[in-house]
């Protein structure tokens, strides 16, 4: 249900940041795992996500609040062990933070809304974009082509 005033994507989204006890609320639903990827900024090891290999047709969406944010068109086998896509569904559905953990300089992929920790993003991807986003398999939740998408919060 849209609110006044509130922040829509491109695509029809709402994109308005959650407070703190929305996002605390829709997270007594995530498994440990799950909640230490989205909210602590964890990873999954490689290779043993439960979508890395799925070819089903249909929508990635966010584990916490439901934003859309990868169509299963821009997957792609990058090799790497973490389901990997070149482009998400509208770029105001991922927000870009700079990283500099592990030593290394990276740029870490959240949720616009939830700011729920999804992956990374690599300019190392495949054509049109080039871009590799390096996502969690357990910050998403696929939904089959015509499945409705629950919006949460």
């Amino acid at each position: 249900m849209e609110r006044a005033n509130e922040k829509m994507s491109e695509s029809g989204y709402s994109i308005e940041s959650i407070d703190e006890a929305t996002r605390e609320h829709l997270a007594q639903d995530l498994t440990p795992d799950e909640y230490h990827i989205l909210l602590e900024q964890g990873t999954e090891a490689p290779f043993c996500g439960t979508l890395l290999d799925n070819k089903e047709t249909g929508i990635y969406a966010c584990r916490l609040c439901g934003l859309p944010l990868f169509h299963s068109k821009s997957k792609f086998t990058s090799g790497t062990g973490w389901a990997s896509f070149f482009e998400p569904i509208d770029k105001e559905h991922i927000r870009e933070v700079r990283d500099t953990k592990f030593g290394m300089i990276r740029t870490e992929t959240r949720c616009a809304r939830c700011d729920g920790h999804q992956g990374h993003v690599f300019p190392d991807g495949p054509p049109p974009t080039g871009q590799r986003y390096c996502i969690n398999s357990a910050a998403l939740e696929f939904f089959k082509e015509g499945e409705e998408i629950p919006q949460k919060g």
